[in-house]
């Protein structure tokens, strides 16, 4: 099983709208004015991480938080359902002829560990226009746990308990290689995101083109 990342791994630079909303659900449900002066790296965290960041920084308790949080993750979709902009002038170069050769292969799952909450990642990739590789029901998202560590086995487990040594995650920051460590499974390293192959050297392998990647898959 194929475990890809979305954000800087199957698209790039196309997460502004994204950004957005989850400011837009912090303003509604939080009432937090203006959630875009917190500071966080937002790459490679879960949705919800990135949020109790922003909140806790900027003087919302913990407590609070947690009491609003299902609240927060609901309305972050209806914020970003708002947009409908084509994101497929996003889709990282060669990662549909990626897809298409794993699609094709009786032996290949696809499917997705992301930060994302699930309806977004879906989303997202639909209007990127390669949706139809990754099934509903499928992955491990921002939605199911905060921690990215744990997302992984909730995607394994999803897929009917393939086993860690059967799956290999994709993706593009140091926070994607320490969850496929935290569940025992490979992992292969692109530098389509923000980090160069210095700061991704942890994984058992790193491209840097999609070419590359379907090799060392």
């Amino acid at each position: 099983m194929c475990l890809f990342d979305i954000d800087g791994t199957l698209l790039h630079n196309a997460a502004a709208d994204h950004r957005e909303a989850i400011h837009a659900a912090i303003r509604r449900v939080y009432g937090i004015r203006n959630p875009e002066d917190a500071r966080i790296e937002p790459a490679g965290r879960t949705d919800p991480h990135i949020a109790r960041h922003i909140t806790l920084q900027l003087g919302l308790s913990a407590a609070r938080f947690e009491d609003r949080l299902v609240d927060f993750k609901r309305v972050a979709v209806e914020e970003y359902a708002r947009y409908d902009g084509d994101l497929s002038g996003h889709v990282v170069p060669g990662i549909p002829d990626v897809l298409e050769e794993l699609a094709a292969r009786e032996d290949v799952t696809l499917s997705l560990v992301t930060g994302n909450l699930q309806a977004i990642a879906h989303l997202k990739l639909d209007r990127a226009g390669i949706g139809h590789y990754f099934a509903h029901g499928q992955g491990g998202f921002g939605s199911d746990a905060e921690d990215r560590a744990e997302l992984p086995a909730i995607a394994r487990a999803r897929a009917g308990g393939i086993a860690p040594e059967h799956t290999v995650v994709i993706g593009d920051t140091p926070h994607d290689i320490a969850c496929a460590r935290a569940d025992g499974v490979r992992v292969v390293a692109v530098t389509t995101g923000p980090f160069r192959a210095d700061a991704l050297r942890g994984a058992d392998a790193i491209a840097t083109t999609a070419r590359e990647l379907l090799d060392v898959l």
